[in-house]
């Protein structure tokens, strides 16, 4: 599977995931497209967040921290929210619009 986006071809595991990180606006766009998601100012601080992590720390956050980190960012949003925003799950299907490469899952931060 691969994204064809502003004539870039950008590879990706076989769960969607891009094999690199593409912080490129146009990428969450597309990806979130294909999933049948349309784009809120929310979406955006959630994806902004997990890029500036996955920059600082080489890796995503796990699910708890982003819950934590995120009250601050979106105060009126708890983890059922968060859900409703990324219904695949926002430390999953939020890495995967976010342009991102997939998390390490349980046990690997």
């Amino acid at each position: 599977m691969a994204y064809e986006i502003d004539g870039r071809t950008l590879a990706t595991d076989e769960e969607g995931y891009l094999l690199e990180p593409d912080y490129d606006a146009a990428v969450p766009h597309a990806i979130a497209q294909a999933e049948g998601l349309q784009l809120t100012d929310d979406h955006w601080k959630v994806i902004h967040y997990l890029q500036e992590q996955y920059r600082e720390h080489g890796h995503t956050p796990n699910f708890r921290n982003m819950t934590k980190d995120l009250a601050e960012i979106l105060p009126d949003h708890d983890s059922k929210t968060l859900y409703d925003l990324f219904p695949g799950g926002p430390a999953k299907q939020g890495v995967r619009i976010a342009g991102l490469p997939k998390p390490f899952g349980k046990g690997g931060y």
